[in-house]
């Protein structure tokens, strides 16, 4: 019984602690930062709100942050969320992709949307506007797939 007791002590020790060890938050742009990859793609308005709904909070250099966002660990899982995100695609980074690069991840766009692999479900359960229709992702596939027409273009002519 003393070492539960112990053991939950030093599971407070550690919870607070973690309190002031704060992870770097994802803010190092703005929303103009996704500009270039709006002018490029040319979405319509509706899904430029998606996207912004959906997409950019993983995706981009910018994040609104939820207010529970502030409290360990829960911050640390978002931190590392976020990272994998934008490891994986950022809108805020589409300038620095080359056209092999930008083809590619509009397919990998229209696999995880059109399977509904994306947005996660971890998102969605605390972000229900995120939660993206049936005609939602019609309208992203639609998009996707004729911005990606642009850089297959450009494949094909090298």
């Amino acid at each position: 019984m003393k070492w539960i007791k112990r053991f939950f002590v030093l599971a407070l020790i550690a919870f607070v602690v973690m309190q002031f060890i704060r992870p770097d938050k994802n803010e190092e742009g703005s929303y103009a930062s996704v500009q270039e990859f709006i002018e490029e793609t040319k979405p319509i308005s509706s899904v430029v709100t998606t996207l912004e709904t959906a997409c950019y909070d993983c995706h981009s250099n910018q994040t609104v942050y939820p207010w529970y966002a502030e409290i360990a660990p829960v911050s640390y899982w978002l931190s590392d969320h976020i990272k994998n995100g934008k490891r994986h695609f950022n809108v805020s980074e589409w300038s620095s992709y080359s056209a092999k690069r930008k083809d590619h991840k509009l397919e990998e766009l229209i696999e995880m949307v059109g399977a509904k692999s994306m947005p996660l479900d971890s998102y969605t359960w605390v972000h229900k506007d995120a939660i993206l229709s049936d005609a939602q992702i019609k309208e992203m596939l639609i998009w996707a797939k004729a911005a990606r027409l642009q850089y297959t273009g450009q494949l094909q002519a090298q």
